[in-house]
């Protein structure tokens, strides 16, 4: 690397791959050292290039502008940035042992009954389930083959695609649900002490990275088994509920026509088509019930913990 290589701000521009416009509003923001002054041109160095790519590979890790520029000032001051870093990366590390893998249009196509359905395929590219690969119309990424499989059974057995996309949609928000909870809750208990200083010093953040290594499985090893318990309760009640030869079956409600205003309907009918339309409202209608839920039975059990603690 030539410490003494000058670049004007296209050339800066060119090599960083960032645009002119945004280098000069990095300087504005004072992201970005002021270039050296030569008679009426400006003249940038290879340090120049360097913060450009720091703040480039930031923005890639989720960092907003504002903390780059806390981060950025403080390894200015001294302070390096490899613990900080290095907890970056084992956040944004993979949180399963499972691999992508890839998957022909015909294999998809023979998967799902031999039938080439373009909606679901471009559903299933909106939901993440496939990913495109360039310059590929006839092969996709999976990032999740464990999830495309289960789609395929479920399919196997009956069930339509549509109810298959409402069902994913449904799912993930109480998972994400759970997920937001899962790290407020280990944030407020365990991270908090590392966390305090903005940005943590290299030794705090070590240690986190070491943490976040240790707690990664936790979250998915009880949800695992809170599942097996939820499972076996309600498929047990729901079989007795079916086989018991005095038992009435639940009743089938009718559905019942509720009015949306006119611009809730158009906005859903751009997002997902006319034909998805009752079934997106009705999966987002169950994801807000749900959360709602959720979110009571946090509320309430944070209440009993604050009468036991005062009592």
């Amino acid at each position: 690397m030539d410490e003494r290589a000058e670049y004007r701000i296209e050339d800066l521009a060119h090599r960083s791959g960032a645009t002119v416009r945004t280098i000069r509003a990095y300087q504005d923001r004072g992201l970005l050292p002021k270039p050296e002054r030569r008679g009426r041109s400006n003249v940038y160095g290879e340090a120049h290039l360097n913060r450009l790519r720091q703040i480039a590979d930031l923005l890639d890790r989720g960092y907003t502008l504002a903390s780059i520029k806390e981060l950025l000032e403080a390894w200015d001051a001294g302070r390096g940035l490899g613990g900080v870093l290095g907890l970056v990366a084992e956040v944004n590390g993979p949180w399963t042992d499972e691999k992508a893998d890839r998957i022909t249009r015909a294999e998809l196509d023979a998967a799902f009954g031999g039938t080439p359905d373009e909606r679901a395929v471009e559903e299933a590219i909106e939901l993440g389930v496939l990913e495109r690969v360039p310059g590929r119309d006839d092969e996709f990424v999976v990032p999740s083959p464990q999830e495309l499989a289960v789609a395929a059974e479920l399919y196997a057995a009956g069930v339509p695609l549509l109810a298959i996309a409402g069902h994913l949609r449904e799912l993930r928000g109480q998972v994400e649900h759970i997920a937001h909870r899962f790290l407020e809750f280990t944030t407020e208990h365990v991270f908090a002490r590392y966390l305090e200083h903005r940005p943590p010093t290299d030794a705090d953040a070590a240690e986190a990275a070491t943490l976040v290594r240790r707690l990664r499985p936790l979250a998915q090893q009880t949800v695992d088994a809170e599942l097996a318990r939820a499972m076996r309760t309600f498929a047990t009640r729901h079989l007795q509920q079916h086989l018991a030869p005095d038992t009435a079956p639940p009743p089938v409600e009718e559905p019942r026509a509720v009015p949306l205003p006119a611009a809730t309907i158009r906005a859903v009918h751009k997002l997902v088509g006319p034909e998805n339309a009752a079934a997106f409202i009705a999966a987002a209608a169950e994801r807000e019930v749900a959360e709602r839920t959720l979110d009571a039975i946090a509320t309430n059990h944070r209440k009993g913990n604050e009468v036991n603690q005062s009592t």
